[in-house]
């Protein structure tokens, strides 16, 4: 079993308990009695969680486990029959999602919501909050938003520098690759300048070397303060990126703690590794499991 304090450095989780619902030292979201069922299914179960402050935490579990709902519910797309959830100190309970961004929180999703048929550099353009130029009377002026305007895009240009799709700033959004689109929405989430951010799979989908490049930026978000929240299913990404992990089954949350301590959870291993039935967990170890089946088939042949 595991010991009952963890070391992390650098992160405030410095001898925090492997417990579900254990306190942090500065929390920046509490979630407390957050229940959402549909019909007799019940999909989130959330007795008590806190998300520490300038860290990244990775959120895993089954399929089915709740963890895409968990999203929805903490950053506006959805809200839960009973509970409350604070960001910053301040209760959330039913704000929209655009709210939300203007508070500090925004998200990203599993399937990207670029709009394809517009330029890259409007796409991000949109990202930016509290645009003068939005509101009706003041569209029909141009010296009212002008000038932020050109800060807007100044700041778009900057992102798309910074994550490589500079080369990409007058195309459609529609001509992107699958790693370039999550590349687009992770840069433009960070056009309201947020302070914690929330990803659903940022790397499904994405090749090998597109993968290398997003956990690099992630990890630059945690450096610049910005309070990172992913849900993952590849292990080697969660190891190689999160502060601490959050396991969810059936809707409710069974495990806290570092990535080592989590994969020595018997509960972790009994809800969320043995509903693999010893299935990969990684793409090296499916490689190595088809090739090991392939030279039994070819044993087996030789036999016959």
């Amino acid at each position: 079993m595991p010991d009952d304090t963890v070391t992390i450095d650098a992160s405030g989780l410095r001898g925090i308990a492997n417990e579900p619902g254990v306190a942090k030292p500065d929390p920046i979201i509490v979630v407390d009695g957050m229940r959402r069922a549909f019909g007799g299914i019940v999909a989130v179960d959330v007795d008590h969680v806190e998300i520490q402050r300038g860290v990244i935490t990775g959120l895993i579990g089954p399929n089915g486990a709740g963890k895409t709902t968990f999203f929805n519910l903490l950053t506006g797309f959805d809200a839960p029959d009973t509970g409350h959830t604070t960001f910053k100190g301040e209760v959330i309970d039913g704000t929209s999602p655009h709210r939300l961004a203007r508070r500090g929180l925004v998200r990203t999703f599993q399937l990207t919501k670029s709009l394809t048929k517009l330029r890259v550099i409007d796409n991000m353009k949109l990202g930016a909050q509290r645009q003068r130029g939005e509101k009706f009377f003041n569209g029909l002026f141009a010296p009212l938003w002008k000038a932020q305007d050109r800060e807007v895009e100044q700041r778009a240009d900057e992102l798309l520098k910074r994550f490589k799709l500079d080369h990409m700033r007058d195309e459609y959004a529609g001509t992107l690759s699958g790693g370039q689109r999550k590349l687009l929405e992770m840069a433009r989430a960070l056009m309201s300048q947020p302070e914690a951010i929330m990803l659903d799979e940022p790397m499904a989908g994405v090749n090998p070397a597109l993968t290398q490049s997003l956990l690099g930026h992630v990890k630059d978000l945690r450096a610049e303060g910005i309070t990172v929240v992913f849900v993952e299913h590849d292990m080697d990404v969660v190891r190689d990126i999160s502060d601490w992990v959050v396991v969810m089954a059936e809707g409710e949350i069974i495990a806290e703690g570092p990535h080592s301590t989590i994969t020595s959870n018997q509960r972790v291993i009994d809800a969320y590794l043995g509903t693999h039935h010893d299935a990969p967990l990684n793409l090296s170890e499916e490689q190595a499991r088809i090739a090991e089946d392939e030279a039994i088939a070819e044993r087996g042949r030789h036999h016959d």
